[in-house]
């Protein structure tokens, strides 16, 4: 179960995670935009910080290329969430149906020709979306968590099997998820 206040809380960094999965643009790299996102106490900021000193290490057209390289040309590590599971199977169909029809129930029009499992348009959606008070939201968030966190396992792998500094990125989002888990009281019996 997700604890939709802490995801609430964490509204800036699905922000931050969207901007650094979406084509690189130089104004995503300018020191403030992690500082602003992430604090030292943090539970993803190790590794946030691991992938940030490692993509500074690049040229800025060498991120570009590696990003193309990393998320366009190996199936593997692709960002659209339900392609590994599902590659184009009729499951796939329906569970981006479903997810279309979660960010409409909320506000969001679709961008024509986007799929709806696309990694950054749901770190956006996160970021964008205010779903405080709608009785809705536990079991549909907790369907996008789930979707999110099953393409992000095999993503992170991929991403480790290529020393990608994406690695970093991913593995610091996927703490971020289970820093916003329901923590289940505990009984002494």
């Amino acid at each position: 179960m997700i604890d939709l206040q802490k995801l609430y809380n964490e509204k800036h960094a699905f922000g931050f995670f969207a901007q650094q999965l979406t084509y690189p643009e130089k104004v995503n790299f300018q020191p403030s935009v992690m500082e602003e996102s992430f604090d030292s106490s943090h539970p993803a900021y190790v590794h946030i910080k691991k992938y940030w000193e490692l993509m500074h290490e690049y040229s800025f057209d060498d991120i570009q290329e590696m990003y193309t390289y990393t998320f366009d040309f190996q199936t593997d590590s692709t960002l659209f969430m339900t392609y590994v599971k599902y590659q184009d199977a009729k499951d796939r169909g329906q569970m981006l149906a479903k997810l279309k029809v979660l960010y409409e129930m909320f506000g969001l029009n679709m961008p024509a020709g986007e799929l709806s499992d696309f990694l950054p348009l749901m770190c956006e959606f996160i970021y964008a979306c205010e779903w405080v008070g709608d009785p809705r939201a536990e079991q549909s968030f907790s369907m996008l968590l789930a979707v999110m966190e099953d393409g992000t396992y095999h993503l992170l792998k991929a991403l480790e099997k290529y020393n990608s500094p994406y690695f970093h990125l991913i593995k610091g989002m996927r703490e971020t998820f289970k820093s916003c888990a329901l923590q289940e009281a505990t009984t002494n019996g």
